[in-house]
C-alpha cells in the first residue's frame, strides 16, 4: 500500500479539523458571549474533517470504481482502518449535533463538549497512527509522528478557528483566543518533536538503516530540502514564533499581523504532511 498526495490532504483536513473543534470548545468556555467564534471553529471542524473522509474513502484502494469496498472495513475490527472510520464518524455525528444545539439554543452541554474533544484527540491521533499500517517504511512506523500530527493538529486547527474568528468577529476572538504563551509552545514543542523524528529516523537500525537514513538525507539535504527548510521549518514554524514572540513583548492582541502568522502555520501543516507522505523512502527500495 503506497500513500499519495490525496492522503497528504486528508492528513491535513482531519488535523485542522480536529484542532478547530477543540479551539471551538475552549473559546466557548472562554468568552461565552463570542458566539461567532465558537461556530466558526465548529463549523471548521465539522467541514473539514467531513472533506478528509470523502478524499480517504475514495482513496481506499477502491477509488471511484468500488467506492462501497471502503464499508468492508467496517467488518474487521482488528484493523487500524476500521478503527479509524468509527472514530470519524462518531466525531462527525458529534460535531453536527454541538453545531445545531448551538445554533437553536445559543450554548452546548459542557459534557458533550469534552466528549468532542476527546474525539478530536482521537481523530489527529489516528492521522498519524494511519500511515503506521504500511511498515516498510521507517519514518512512518515510529511512535514519535502521532505525537507530531497531534501537536501540528492543535496548531493548524488553532490557527484556521483564529483566522475565520478575526474575519468574522475580532473582538469577540481577541476575548476568546488562548493565552499568547500557547502560540509560543505549539511551534517549540512540534520543532523539537520533528528534530526527535528525523534523528531517530536517520539513526534506525537493522534492514531500516538504508531507507531510514535516505528519508532523512532527502529531507535536510535532497530534493525535498526546499520545501522542508523553507516551508516547513521556515515559513511553518519560526515565522509563526517570531510573530507570537512579538506580539507577546507588545502585549498586542489579534491583528492583521497575527493573522499572517495564522496563515504560515496552516502553511506549515500541509507542508510537513505532504512530506511525511511524499518523500518518505521505503525498505524495498534498499
Amino acid at each position: 500500500m503506497v500513500w499519495d498526495a490525496i492522503i497528504a490532504a486528508y492528513l491535513f483536513l482531519a488535523g485542522v479539523g480536529a484542532g478547530s473543534f477543540a479551539f471551538a470548545a475552549l473559546a466557548g468556555w472562554r468568552a461565552p458571549e463570542a458566539r461567532k467564534v465558537k461556530m466558526a471553529g465548529m463549523v471548521i471542524g465539522l467541514v473539514a474533517v467531513a472533506l478528509g473522509t470523502v478524499m480517504l474513502i475514495f482513496d481506499a484502494k477502491a477509488g471511484f470504481q468500488d467506492p462501497l469496498k471502503f464499508l468492508l472495513l467496517l467488518s474487521n475490527f482488528g484493523s487500524v482502518m476500521t478503527w479509524g472510520v468509527v472514530i470519524l464518524s462518531v466525531f462527525l455525528v458529534v460535531a453536527f449535533v454541538e453545531i445545531l444545539l448551538y445554533w437553536r439554543t445559543g450554548k452546548t452541554p459542557r459534557a458533550l463538549d469534552w466528549v468532542g474533544i476527546v474525539l478530536a484527540l482521537c481523530v489527529a491521533t489516528y492521522t498519524g497512527v494511519l500511515l503506521g499500517v504500511c511498515p516498510s517504511y521507517p519514518l512512518w512506523n515510529l511512535p514519535l509522528l502521532p505525537i507530531l500530527f497531534v501537536v501540528s493538529a492543535t496548531a493548524t486547527g488553532f490557527a484556521a478557528a483564529e483566522l475565520a474568528g478575526y474575519a468574522l468577529d475580532r473582538a469577540g476572538l481577541e476575548k476568546a483566543e488562548l493565552p499568547a504563551v500557547v502560540g509560543i509552545a505549539l511551534p517549540v514543542v512540534e520543532m523539537a518533536v520533528a528534530a526527535v523524528l528525523l534523528l531517530v529516523t536517520a539513526n534506525a537500525g537493522g534492514v531500516s538503516a538504508a531507507a531510514g537514513a535516505a528519508t532523512v538525507a532527502g529531507l535536510v539535504g535532497g530534493a525535498w530540502a526546499p520545501a522542508f527548510w523553507g516551508l516547513f521549518i521556515v515559513v511553518g514554524l519560526a515565522a509563526p514564533l517570531a510573530i507570537a514572540l512579538a506580539a507577546r513583548a507588545r502585549k498586542q492582541g489579534a491583528s492583521a499581523l497575527s493573522a499572517l502568522g495564522w496563515a504560515c502555520v496552516l502553511i506549515g501543516g500541509f507542508t510537513l504532511r505532504y512530506l511525511v507522505v511524499l518523500a518518505a523512502v521505503p525498505i524495498v527500495a534498499y
